[in-house]
C-alpha cells in the first residue's frame, strides 16, 4: 500500500504497539500512540522478534513498527530493506485481514508521521523528524555528529534496557510534549548525563580497539557493555575506511537478556565520505550467516553464528575482499 495520508476509516484498529527500542521506533510508537492513546506499547528489537520472543504479544490487534515483518500482526509499518514482506507474504497477510505499509522512507517514524499527521496533532514532533530521518538513514553530517546536539544525545538514551524510562518518554511524546521540554524532565536528565559520559568512554574504546583492514574498520566491543552505532567508528576512521564492522555483546549472552546481549555484529557504510552510501549492500554480510540478520543496505546487523566469531569474521572478510562482485548494488 502507498504511504499517502490515511482517512480515519482507513486506520486499522489496534490495542498494542510493538516497536523497536531505538529513536526511530520510539518516535514511531509515539505517533501511533497519539492516535490511539489507550494502546499498550511494547519495545523490542529485531533479533528478539525474529527469535519468537514477542510471539505472545503479536496478534491482529497489534501495530508493528520499525521491526521485521510478523504475519500475526494487524498493521505492519516499516522501511527496512530486508524486512519487506515478499509478494507471497503480502498476499496472504492482506487476504487474512492485515494491513501493510512498507515504504523506503528515511525512517519508520517518518512513514507513521506521513500516514497519521493529517488526522492528529503531532506538530510537536515536526522539528525532530528531519534528524530522526537523518540518524536512521545515514544522513548526519560529520560536523553535526561531532557537535553532539540534543537529538543525538537523546537518541543514545533509547534502549531496551531502560523499560520504565522508555515507557515514560513514549507517553510524554504521544501526549504532545516537545523535545525541548522533554530534555528538561527530571526523569530524562540523568539519562542524558549518562550518555554523555558513555560517549567519552566509547571514543576511547574505539580508538584503542579499532583496526582497519582493506578499508573496513573493525571495532571490537565484545565482552563489554558498550554498543554504539557506526557514526562514532567512521568518524574515527575518517577517509581511511569505506565501511565499519562493530562487534558487541557477550559470548554467554542471549537475545532474551538485554543487559547481556548475545554476540553480534553491525555493519555501516561510511556516510561521512562523499558517495559513501549506496555503493554496496552490506545487508548481504548480515544475512550471509544469520537468517535473522538484516536491516538497510547501508546499516544492518546480525548475531554471531557457529562455529564462532573468528570464523564469522573470516567469512565476512572474504566477502568484503570481493565486494565489487558480491556486495555491489
Amino acid at each position: 500500500m502507498g504511504s499517502g495520508p490515511l482517512t480515519f476509516d482507513e486506520v486499522p484498529m489496534y490495542h498494542r504497539i510493538v516497536a523497536d527500542s531505538d529513536l526511530d521506533g520510539l518516535c514511531g510508537a509515539a505517533i501511533l500512540k497519539a492516535f490511539r492513546p489507550e494502546a499498550e506499547v511494547v519495545f523490542s528489537h529485531a533479533a528478539a522478534l525474529r527469535s519468537g520472543l514477542n510471539d505472545d504479544v503479536i496478534d491482529r490487534g497489534t501495530a508493528l513498527i520499525d521491526l521485521p515483518f510478523h504475519p500475526n500482526c494487524g498493521w505492519y509499518v516499516d522501511h527496512h530493506q530486508t524486512n519487506r514482506p515478499t509478494a507471497e507474504q503480502s498476499t496472504v497477510f492482506l487476504a487474512s485481514g492485515g494491513t501493510s505499509h512498507w515504504e523506503a522512507t528515511p525512517s519508520a517514524a517518518r512513514l507513521a508521521y506521513d500516514l497519521l499527521s493529517p488526522l492528529i496533532n503531532v506538530e510537536h514532533l515536526a522539528s525532530m523528524m528531519p534528524q530522526v530521518d537523518a540518524l536512521d538513514s545515514g544522513g548526519i553530517s560529520k560536523e553535526d555528529f561531532l557537535a553532539d546536539g540534543p537529538v543525538l544525545q537523546f537518541a543514545r538514551t533509547c534502549s531496551i534496557r531502560e523499560e520504565a524510562y522508555m515507557q515514560r518518554v513514549v507517553l510524554l511524546l504521544s501526549q504532545g510534549m516537545s523535545l525541548e521540554d522533554l530534555l528538561l524532565e527530571p526523569e530524562v536528565r540523568p539519562h542524558l548525563e549518562r550518555v554523555r559520559r558513555e560517549r567519552s568512554e566509547a571514543e576511547a574504546r574505539v580508538a584503542a580497539h579499532t583496526t582497519i583492514h582493506d578499508r573496513l574498520a573493525i571495532c571490537r566491543l565484545d565482552e563489554t557493555p558498550l554498543k554504539i552505532n557506526g557514526y562514532l567508528v567512521t568518524a574515527w576512521a575518517g577517509d581511511a575506511a569505506d565501511a565499519c564492522c562493530i562487534v558487541y555483546g557477550y559470548s554467554d549472552g542471549s537475545v532474551a537478556t538485554p543487559d547481556r546481549p548475545a554476540l553480534g555484529a553491525s555493519f555501516y557504510a561510511n556516510s561521512f565520505l562523499e558517495g559513501g552510501q549506496g555503493r554496496w549492500d552490506l545487508s548481504r554480510l548480515a544475512t550471509s550467516l544469520d537468517p535473522t540478520g538484516g536491516g538497510h543496505a547501508n546499516a544492518c546487523g546480525c548475531r554471531i553464528q557457529p562455529p564462532g566469531l573468528e570464523a564469522n569474521m573470516e567469512h565476512w572478510m572474504s566477502m568484503w575482499a570481493s565486494r565489487d562482485d558480491v556486495l555491489s548494488l
